[in-house]
């Protein structure tokens, strides 16, 4: 019978659902994070609510503050067939994420903060403090003097170009082939140059940032490579850990807690992680979730490893003969970022694939079980706790975590990273498909 590893590589090439258990392989990071860091970008929210609750209506009632609910579903875990003996299944609701309506609310929004930040001191804009006025005509006139220029396949864009243009700075988003159309034009209507690009996501980067270079006023929001991001997903963690203390959740050795999110380029799931692991060390087990035609982080981590020999540094999935097309558009991306592998390679606990119908079968359960709407890539967690529980490479993974005598205990979230804003006529689209899926 072939080895777990030959298997999990056999349904990688054949885009046949695969699992990865990380954790423990003697991989290690190259680049340190301090918890200080994170913290930074948590500190920048709060300086930029006064701001925020002033540009976005909807930022009212939560005084300024980005954030989402953790949410129990019973129903849903009862619908996936996930008995009581692995654990309780939560939802942390980024697909009704406000002001970006996906994850990238958290790491879109932080980068343009920042950068506002630093041209607002530049000005001296910023000398009594108070962040609000950077609402005024005064401060949005020295802001439309540059601008905000990001690649993306759809959610980041959003989130940068939304950011961007309610501060009053030029925004450009460059979309691949494979954008949403109803993004494009949500990105319009906001005063957003939309400039679409023929290729797939790394050509529409490649493109944006080569733009960018020749302009000293653009700052280019480099999802690949920008820690800036990265920290600004990572300030998720300190209000999920509030969020479980507030509903009695425990984590530690004997109460473990599965963290499974949806991965593109790896830069949302890689900030969550990264903070989490600063929150709860070994005792949370991050997962990411990615389409079978575009698992480019699994491939990230596997290559020039005894999976893997031989394979270049750096992969895109081409090279595993896969195609790179998903309906799960924002996870549509060739090669993984590899400031996100750097950062969460000592500690990830794994990598899944998911087919497209089943994305839209757990969209369709969500929508039937909890009265929830997301898109399809969000949709990409649901699949993780059951591949750990029945997966070879699953059982494997708790049994070397030493796992198995608390899965009784354990908390599972599935991050849903994006919904909020899909059109009516799309998501019937969406919920249709995966109806007749479930039939």
């Amino acid at each position: 019978m072939p080895s777990i590893e030959v298997q999990t590589i056999e349904s990688l090439r054949q885009a046949r659902p695969a699992f990865w258990g990380g954790r423990g392989a003697g991989c290690r990071s190259t680049l340190h994070l301090e918890p200080a860091q994170v913290q930074q970008a948590v500190d920048r929210f709060k300086r930029f609510a006064p701001l925020l609750q002033r540009l976005f209506p909807e930022l009212q009632a939560s005084g300024g503050r980005i954030e989402s609910p953790l949410l129990t579903v019973p129903a849903m875990q009862q619908a996936l067939g996930l008995p009581p003996a692995m654990g309780q299944l939560w939802v942390k609701a980024d697909h009704s994420l406000p002001v970006a309506g996906s994850v990238k609310a958290r790491g879109g929004v932080h980068e343009v903060l920042e950068y506002a930040e630093q041209v607002a001191q530049q000005h001296g804009l910023l000398a009594d403090g108070d962040y609000a006025q950077l609402a005024s005509e005064q401060a949005r006139a020295v802001f439309a003097r540059y601008q905000v220029a990001v690649g993306s396949t759809g959610n980041l864009g959003l989130s940068i170009g939304v950011m961007a243009s309610a501060l009053g700075f030029q925004a450009t988003v460059h979309m691949s082939a494979d954008a949403k159309q109803w993004k494009k034009q949500r990105l319009r209507a906001r005063g957003v140059q939309v400039v679409e690009h023929e290729g797939d996501y790394a050509q529409a980067v490649a493109a944006g940032r080569a733009l960018a270079e020749q302009d000293p006023h653009c700052h280019f929001v480099d999802d690949e490579h920008s820690l800036s991001l990265l920290l600004g997903y990572a300030a998720a963690a300190p209000y999920l850990v509030a969020q479980l203390a507030e509903q009695g959740l425990v984590v530690d050795e004997k109460h473990p807690l599965f963290v499974h999110i949806p991965c593109g380029v790896g830069g949302a799931p890689g900030g969550v992680t990264l903070g989490l692991q600063q929150a709860f060390g070994p005792h949370v087990h991050c997962f990411f979730a990615e389409p079978v035609q575009s698992p480019c982080f699994m491939v990230e981590m596997l290559a020039g490893t005894a999976a893997l020999p031989g394979m270049a540094r750096h992969p895109s999935v081409y090279e595993l003969g896969l195609n790179n097309r998903t309906e799960a558009d924002g996870l549509a991306v060739p090669s993984a970022s590899e400031l996100a592998a750097d950062v969460v390679r000592g500690f990830l606990a794994g990598v899944f694939t998911v087919e497209d119908e089943t994305l839209f079968r757990h969209l369709a359960l969500l929508q039937q079980t909890q009265g929830l709407q997301i898109e399809p890539s969000a949709a990409a967690g649901f699949s993780g706790p059951r591949a750990l529980l029945e997966s070879a490479a699953g059982q494997d993974y708790l049994q070397r975590q030493n796992l198995l005598p608390h899965m009784q205990n354990a908390t599972h979230i599935v991050w849903t990273t994006g919904g909020l804003f899909v059109p009516d006529e799309e998501y019937a689209r969406f919920l249709a498909r995966g109806r007749e899926l479930l039939a």
